[in-house]
């Protein structure tokens, strides 16, 4: 099961072990270099099923901190294009991750330090948000922002997915999860608007789905658009798992191929009960009550343990993030911890009866 492909509409992944996004804090300006080559192509040659590039901000402003990657202007596309080509050489799948992060902008590299910086500090600006509240106290607090620079969000969004699209991606996610700025209009624990983009369900959804539209717009017979959510705040009078379950039905009426389940980020007093595969439940909640391909995320780290999830239909694919790190050739040991054939690179092939 977990090496049996898995059909799109538009294109099979070879298998179900997807490369979950994970930030370097590595490029410079936005702009993806050697490190992001070297990172992400160690995953396709090592057989993984799907690549998808990390949090890749829509707006400088979109950034988690100043060495995240971006595509918010067309010199971007040109080195990417190198890491879609390589990964599609690998007969890996290619994906990006759009993004916003909202109040939760301008950060350190997490090595150096989490702290947020101040818009008149080095590497610091001014962070956007549905409402004027930080996720912090202490933290200067982000600027709401005004109907009409929501609507240049939603047109930033789109013109980033064409730049994707011209680097070579075949996958094209939405990060609406983590507490990151489309979670921050999902939430009510974060958006105290009164307009159209806040209070009501249907209020707050209205960001995603206009940023889904307009992105759908331009992408074409070669691509899949997904949607990675957070299914619950874990906080009481927040997002939650009955609120995830009718956004993906209006998601995926609108388009939306796959869903990537996780949950958290959204407000500091969260209370997760981690465990194993702890966010599952969620994937497979969702995934019943719409039938729309879903990923699981969270704590999967052995092959017998991501099997029984797609054997028990609670998934229909996993997303790794940290055991690739570990690992990055982890598909060729779960093939060979599951005693399933694979092929590997003939540049490896002596040491595969090893």
């Amino acid at each position: 099961m977990l090496f049996e492909p898995l059909p799109l509409k538009n294109f099979v992944i070879p298998n179900r072990i997807v490369v979950s996004p994970m930030c370097q804090y590595t490029a410079e300006h936005g702009y993806a270099n050697s490190w992001h080559l070297a990172h992400l192509g160690q995953f396709a040659i090592g057989r993984a099923g799907a690549v998808i590039q990390e949090a890749t901000a829509v707006r400088p402003e979109g950034r988690i901190s100043y060495g995240d990657m971006g595509l918010w202007e067309d010199g971007q596309i040109e080195p990417l294009r190198e890491i879609t080509a390589f990964i599609k050489s690998q007969g890996s799948i290619p994906g990006i991750q759009l993004a916003h992060a909202g109040r939760k902008a301008s950060t350190d590299k997490p090595w150096i330090g989490k702290n947020q910086f101040k818009p008149n500090e080095e590497h610091g600006w001014q962070t956007v948000a549905p409402s004027p509240i930080p996720y912090y106290p202490n933290e200067h607090a982000p600027k709401e922002l005004t109907i009409a620079e929501i609507k240049d969000l939603v047109q930033a969004f789109q013109d980033a997915a064409r730049r994707a699209v011209l680097a070579g991606f075949q996958i094209i996610e939405l990060h609406a999860a983590h507490g990151y700025l489309i979670h921050q209009f999902l939430s009510p624990l974060c958006n105290f608007r009164t307009d159209e983009y806040g209070g009501s369900f249907d209020n707050r959804i209205r960001f995603l789905e206009e940023i889904v539209r307009s992105v759908k717009a331009v992408l074409g017979d070669s691509h899949s658009l997904w949607v990675r959510i957070s299914a619950t705040d874990w906080a009481a009078g927040g997002w939650d798992e009955n609120q995830s379950i009718e956004l993906v039905k209006r998601l995926q009426s609108l388009g939306v191929e796959v869903m990537d389940i996780s949950s958290g980020g959204a407000v500091r007093e969260q209370r997760i009960n981690v465990g194993p595969g702890y966010q599952v439940p969620f994937a497979t909640a969702i995934k019943k009550s719409t039938g729309i391909v879903t990923g699981a995320v969270g704590l999967i780290t052995n092959a017998g343990q991501a099997q029984e999830i797609l054997e028990q239909g609670a998934a229909d694919f996993v997303l790794i993030g940290r055991s690739f790190l570990r690992n990055p050739h982890l598909v060729l040991q779960w093939a060979k911890d599951l005693d399933v054939p694979i092929a590997w690179p003939v540049q490896y092939e002596r040491a595969k009866a090893q």
